[in-house]
């Protein structure tokens, strides 16, 4: 019987001779120089590492990469590692599935599954780690040269998470990201999700402020951006004609993504007409029409993985209406005033109060508000949220929700420094059903974000190049498309 390797598909496996096996390993090249460079964050990492060892100083600290993901039956989605691990070993664009790095006792070590010689049967049986299925992979080396780590066989470690820890030190491993090992890790500790956790938080915690490496990631991301929405500007009028447009947008935002960058940052909201006042409208299966809005929320991720998250609102036709304006320029005015309150010293809950503000007097100057502007912004008010219930800002970077596992004093109840990369992005959403708003206002949704690095004197909106006023805007339109 043939015996079996990692990542064999037994259904569509064709036996392979001997004469095959002794024939394959014949006649190669040497390996071409693949992996020599430092990847770009390897200047960085060391001191992110030694940030969290800090933390933990007893303990020893397992951060899983993560393995491959089933999409359906044999065929697993695209991958990408944790963002923890990305962030300590700067291996963001690396497709090496389970990986996991180990911090202990001030020294780290990566652990990863190396490239096998062509005599052995994983080089062309493997379709999880073999070269002929997936491509060049490094040596131990190669990694080492790659990631500034001391890098050993994936082989190794189990018999390194069994060995003893100091006394007073703990085995953490982050949760969630690789359950095989997160069960071996058990076995040899008892499950402590507590202990976990405070990793997992510390993680989060890490990323609140940004290293120069990562802000010029966040640069690029926005300009990659910029070219897939000027991308989509020039073809609306396609995606009018074709049908189902909402797709068209899509598909051609995330054409530029995948060649610009990794991917899409996150799954791409094209919502047009009606579908605009759905906050997380992702299906994008509608028809994008002349009249209507069309409100356009993506990012590219670069292949570092830091993302870019812009919103704009366009007007199909390339003129707002009177109707759409008015909505358009109470938003642009509520974004400005959450821009003009991200300061260094301010609270993070600043940017929403300031935007929500100006958002509640034009609800209550058209005469929608059921309450005064000073009740519904009370705790014990809330109505404006009818037409505009999410929050105005999130930490952005490595993940669209960055730093989601932050303990809220931290976050939510934290102060803005400068390094903390948050989004600014207001919106108002009437919807068609709504019979409190007025019938010329009904079936309009309006958002306006923007990417804005925290600096030491108050910030920079680093998606500037991205028009906002909406004369700006339809002169925009008119320029892309007469190209």
């Amino acid at each position: 019987m043939t015996k079996k390797t990692p990542g064999a598909l037994p259904n569509r496996e064709i036996p392979y001779s001997e004469a095959f096996k002794k024939f394959i390993p014949q006649g190669w090249a040497d390996d071409p120089d693949y992996f020599s460079e430092p990847v770009g964050a390897a200047a960085y990492t060391g001191k992110r590492r030694r940030a969290i060892q800090k933390l933990f100083a007893h303990d020893r600290l397992v951060i899983p990469a993560g393995g491959l993901k089933v999409r359906s039956n044999d065929c697993d989605f695209r991958y990408r590692p944790h963002s923890g691990f990305a962030y300590l070993t700067g291996l963001g664009e690396e497709i090496e599935p389970d990986t996991v790095l180990v911090i202990e006792s001030g020294h780290a070590v990566l652990y990863f599954h190396a490239r096998v010689p062509r005599s052995d049967p994983e080089f062309y049986s493997c379709a999880r780690y073999g070269e002929m299925w997936v491509g060049a992979r490094p040596s131990v080396n190669e990694m080492a040269l790659r990631t500034g780590l001391e890098v050993r066989d994936i082989s190794e470690l189990k018999s390194v998470l069994a060995t003893d820890i100091p006394e007073g030190g703990k085995l953490r491993i982050v949760p969630g990201v690789d359950e095989k090992l997160e069960q071996l890790v058990n076995a040899l500790r008892g499950a402590d999700l507590t202990a976990d956790l405070e990793l997992e938080k510390a993680l989060s915690e890490a990323r609140l402020i940004k290293d120069d490496f990562e802000i010029t990631q966040m640069d690029q991301a926005c300009a990659a951006t910029l070219v897939g929405f000027e991308a989509v500007i020039a073809d609306i009028p396609e995606a009018v004609r074709r049908g189902r447009g909402e797709r068209w947008v899509e598909g051609i935002f995330g054409l530029h993504a995948r060649h610009l960058g990794n991917a899409i940052g996150y799954d791409t909201i094209a919502a047009a007409g009606e579908h605009a006042c759905t906050l997380h409208w992702m299906q994008n299966d509608g028809d994008v029409r002349e009249g209507d809005l069309l409100l356009l929320d993506a990012g590219v991720e670069v292949d570092t993985l830091y993302t870019a998250d812009i919103t704009r609102t366009f007007p199909v036709s390339g003129h707002f209406s009177p109707a759409q304006r008015q909505v358009y320029e109470a938003v642009l005015a509520a974004q400005q005033a959450g821009i003009d309150a991200a300061r260094p010293g301010a609270k993070f809950m600043d940017v929403h109060n300031a935007a929500v503000r100006v958002v509640a007097q034009y609800l209550s100057e058209w005469g929608i508000l059921p309450v005064s502007v000073k009740k519904t912004l009370s705790d014990k008010g809330g109505e404006y949220r009818r037409w505009m219930v999410h929050g105005t800002s999130h930490h952005l970077g490595i993940d669209v929700h960055d730093c989601a596992q932050a303990r809220r004093k931290l976050y939510r109840g934290g102060k803005l420094e400068a390094g903390m990369i948050i989004t600014v992005e207001p919106g108002i959403y009437f919807k068609s059903t709504d019979l409190l708003v007025p019938e010329e206002l009904r079936g309009i949704g309006v958002r306006i974000e923007d990417d804005i690095l925290i600096t030491k004197d108050g910030c920079r909106v680093l998606s500037a190049d991205f028009p906002r006023d909406p004369d700006d805007v339809e002169e925009w339109m008119a320029e892309v498309q007469s190209r």
